[in-house]
């Protein structure tokens, strides 16, 4: 395996070496016959386009952020969503090539290829939630046939408190507000714990670990689960939250659709539903930490020009605090037969 990429170790914007020109001739280096078409797609981690490609359809080439995973940690992702593949699951893997590699490299970026399968977001039914149930439930099943090696594994530390810290440490916060997000983020720290520990022991599995409604494509055919970047040990709770929304009552009719499924493939420890809301309240720090590390890439002030406002800190301050209420009251419910 190469070194992790060196080629912009000393520069703030490492894409701005990927020029068209640099990507196409990376496809080409695998015998891949480019026809010239270049779409860029959705993604801001890392760099993710749909080439065209001669006489073939269309794929897509991801070029990973330099420095972030390991070469390692990498191969695991692809290996995870491959076996899930291979188990006729619904999930978008890279594409080896004849000497089976799926990791390749070129001018210092590195890049995988996979096939173009389209989509589009979708609003959950019942009835799309009970397929998303029974999917999940399937890779979970798959999850906990083995362990990552390389992968990160979830953790309140580097969820919350790196990333409060992170936030307070550089210079994000405005001054009037530092004490004021400090104060709540260190009480909300308290409150997460607090939820793990009334869940209890718990039995961690390899996860999507993102599984948001943007990272699951629809079809006339169903569902397909793209995009494992972020994949890593944890509760399985992790992969089922997310996709709940609307007010208690209407979560718990979801949550009741969504586990009804889930539990026809695989076991779901109700204690885990502690957790929901504490998942929920490290997502929304971890995702302004994730912005703030982002933030000397040009794309990100491009594409997120409301962050790091005098506004947003306050909203985000008004939200976190309904989210330490919230994890005061009592956990969902989900009323399953025995």
């Amino acid at each position: 395996m190469w070194e992790a990429n060196t080629l912009t170790a000393n520069s703030n914007h490492p894409y701005e070496a990927l020029t068209p020109d640099l990507i196409l001739n990376a496809l080409e280096s695998l015998g891949l016959l480019c026809d010239g078409r270049l779409l860029a797609l959705n993604s801001y981690e890392n760099r993710v386009y749909q080439v065209g490609i001669e006489g073939e359809r269309p794929v897509v080439a991801k070029f990973y952020r330099p420095n972030r995973w390991s070469d390692e940690a990498i191969l695991e992702e692809h290996a995870f969503s491959q076996e899930l593949t291979s188990a006729e699951l619904p999930v978008i893997s890279p594409v080896a090539d004849a000497a089976g590699t799926t990791l390749h490299c070129h001018e210092g970026f590195r890049f995988s290829i996979s096939p173009n399968c389209g989509g589009r977001w979708q609003e959950l039914s019942a009835d799309h939630l009970a397929w998303m149930g029974r999917f999940i439930a399937r890779i979970h099943g798959i999850g906990q046939s083995s362990e990552f090696q390389h992968r990160q594994t979830f953790s309140i530390e580097e969820r919350g408190i790196e990333a409060y810290r992170y936030i307070l440490d550089n210079g994000f916060i405005p001054m009037e507000l530092e004490l004021a997000y400090k104060s709540l983020a260190e009480q909300l720290i308290e409150r997460i714990q607090s939820a793990f520990d009334r869940a209890g022991q718990l039995t961690p599995l390899r996860l999507h670990g993102d599984c948001h409604l943007g990272n699951i494509l629809w079809t006339d055919d169903g569902p397909h689960f793209v995009d494992f970047d972020d994949c890593c040990t944890g509760p399985a709770i992790q992969d089922l939250w997310m996709l709940l929304s609307g007010d208690r009552e209407q979560m718990t009719s979801q949550l009741s659709t969504l586990l009804g499924a889930y539990s026809e493939f695989h076991d779901f420890n109700p204690r885990e539903l502690h957790l929901v809301e504490a998942l929920r309240t490290l997502r929304m720090i971890h995702y302004s930490a994730w912005l703030a590390r982002r933030w000397d890439d040009p794309a990100f002030p491009m594409n997120f020009p409301w962050f790091n406002s005098q506004r947003y800190w306050e909203e985000q301050i008004l939200l976190l605090k309904e989210q330490m209420a919230l994890m005061d009251e009592p956990p969902l419910q989900w009323m399953w037969d025995h």
